[in-house]
C-alpha cells in the first residue's frame, strides 16, 4: 500500500536524521574555559529585558553580580518594559554600580514596542551598552560564576560574531515538568548538532551572545521586527548570513543557564505557540525543510490514530512506529542527557510521547493563525 510505503520512508528518514544529530553532538568539541588574564578580558554588556519579574529578578541579578570576571569589564543593563508589579523596586534593592535600569516607557516607542516588545527592550539596552560583546538572558534564569568568562573566552578565541549557549530546565517536580525538561533537552542537543554540521542556526534568547558592532552592521532587528518572537533565532540567522563561519554553539557546562519549567498547561501552550510563530518568518532553508519533515512525521501518528477507528491494523502500525520513534530519539538524546546530567529523566521519555506528538501537531497549526498570551499581552 502507498500509505505504508510513505510511513516506512518517513521512519527511515527520521532514523537517519537522529543518527546525524547524534554524530553532530558527539563531535561538537567541549569548550574548556582558559585561565583569564585581565588584560585579555573583553568588555561585556549583559542585557536583560523584563516585565513583571519581581519574583525572579533578584536571584538572576545576584548570580550575574557574582561572576568571576573583572568588574570594570562588565555592565548589567536591565530594561523594564512597563512592569506593573514590584520589579523595578526589587532591582533597586541590589546595590551594585554595574547594574543600570532602563525603562522602555522613557522612549517614544509606544506604538511599535507593543508589536515586538522584547525586541524593543533589547534594542534599548544595546543602544545604551558600552560593551564590545552583548549577552542576553531572561529574568527567570540563573547563571553560574564562570558564565561570562566562558562565553567571552570563546568569543575571543574563535573570533566569534554570534554564540548560542546551553539552557536547561531544573527543579522538575511533576511529570509535566519532566516532559518539558526532556523536550527542551532535545532542542539543546539539536542546536549543538546543527551548529557542528552547519545544518541550521538555532538558539535561545535566554543564553545568546553577539558582537555589538555586528548587531548594527546587520541593522539589528530591522526586517524581523513585525513579529513579537524571533529576537534570538531570526537575529542569529541574519548574523549567519553576514558571517557564515563565525556563528557557534558553546558546548560548555560552565556556560549553562538554568531556568524552571512553566507552570500549567495554558502557560506551556502560549510559550510553545510563541516559539512556533517565528517558523513562517524563518528563511534558513537548511532547517525549514527538516522541520517540515519532522512535522509530517509527527502528524502521521495522529492520522494513524484516527484511521485505527476504521481498521485496527493502523493502531498496530502506530504503536510499532511509536516504539521505533522512541528508540531512535533516545539513541540521539542519550549523550545529550549525559552532558547535562539528566539521564535519570530518560525513563519518562516514552510516556512523554503521548504529550509530545499532539502538542507538536497542534501548536504547528495554531501558530499559523492564532494569537498567544505573553506577559499579560496578546501578541502574534
Amino acid at each position: 500500500m502507498i500509505a505504508i510505503d510513505i510511513l516506512i520512508l518517513l521512519a527511515a528518514a527520521y532514523g537517519v536524521l537522529m543518527g546525524i544529530y547524534r554524530y553532530g553532538w558527539n563531535h561538537l568539541p567541549i569548550y574548556h574555559v582558559p585561565a583569564l588574564q585581565e588584560s585579555d578580558a573583553v568588555s561585556v554588556s549583559v542585557v536583560i529585558p523584563v516585565r513583571n519579574e519581581a519574583a525572579h529578578i533578584q536571584q538572576c541579578l545576584l548570580a550575574i553580580c557574582r561572576q568571576q570576571y573583572p568588574a570594570e569589564k562588565m555592565e548589567i543593563l536591565v530594561v523594564d518594559d512597563d512592569s506593573t508589579d514590584d520589579t523595578v523596586h526589587r532591582i533597586g534593592e541590589i546595590q551594585d554600580t554595574r547594574i543600570k535600569l532602563l525603562r522602555v516607557t522613557d522612549r517614544a516607542l509606544q506604538l511599535s514596542h507593543l508589536q515586538a516588545p522584547k525586541k524593543r527592550a533589547i534594542e534599548l539596552g544595546i543602544a545604551h551598552a558600552r560593551g564590545e560583546l552583548i549577552i542576553t538572558t531572561d529574568a527567570d534564569c540563573v547563571v553560574g560564576p564562570c558564565w561570562i568568562k566562558t562565553i567571552a573566552g570563546f568569543y575571543r578565541e574563535h573570533q566569534a560574531i554570534c554564540m548560542a549557549a546551553p539552557v536547561i530546565y531544573t527543579d522538575e517536580k511533576t511529570f509535566f515538568d519532566i516532559f518539558q525538561s526532556l523536550d527542551f533537552l532535545t532542542m539543546q542537543g539539536i542546536t549543538g548538532a546543527t551548529d557542528y554540521l552547519k545544518m541550521g542556526t538555532m538558539c535561545n534568547g535566554a543564553n545568546l551572545a553577539y558582537s555589538r558592532k555586528a548587531f548594527y552592521e546587520v541593522d539589528g532587528f530591522r526586517g524581523i521586527d513585525g513579529l513579537a518572537s524571533g529576537d534570538d533565532m531570526l537575529l542569529m540567522y541574519k548574523l549567519y548570513c553576514a558571517y557564515p563561519d563565525r556563528v557557534f554553539y558553546v558546548k560548555s557546562s560552565e556556560a549553562v543557564v538554568k531556568t524552571k519549567p512553566v507552570k500549567g498547561w495554558k502557560a506551556f501552550w502560549h510559550q510553545r505557540l510563541r516559539w512556533a510563530s517565528k517558523a513562517s518568518k524563518f528563511d534558513d532553508r537548511r532547517l525549514t525543510w527538516v522541520l517540515a519533515g519532522v512535522y509530517l512525521w509527527n502528524l502521521s501518528f495522529c492520522v494513524l490514530f484516527v484511521a485505527g477507528f476504521f481498521h485496527m491494523q493502523w493502531w498496530i502500525w502506530g504503536m510499532l512506529l511509536l516504539i521505533y520513534k522512541t528508540a531512535v530519539e533516545l539513541y540521539f538524546l542519550w549523550p545529550v542527557a549525559a552532558f547535562f546530567q539528566k539521564k535519570s529523566l530518560l525513563k519518562y521519555f516514552f510516556p512523554g510521547q503521548f504529550l509530545h506528538i499532539p502538542y507538536i501537531v497542534s501548536t504547528g497549526l495554531w501558530s499559523l493563525w492564532g494569537r498567544y498570551q505573553w506577559k499579560d499581552r496578546t501578541l502574534k
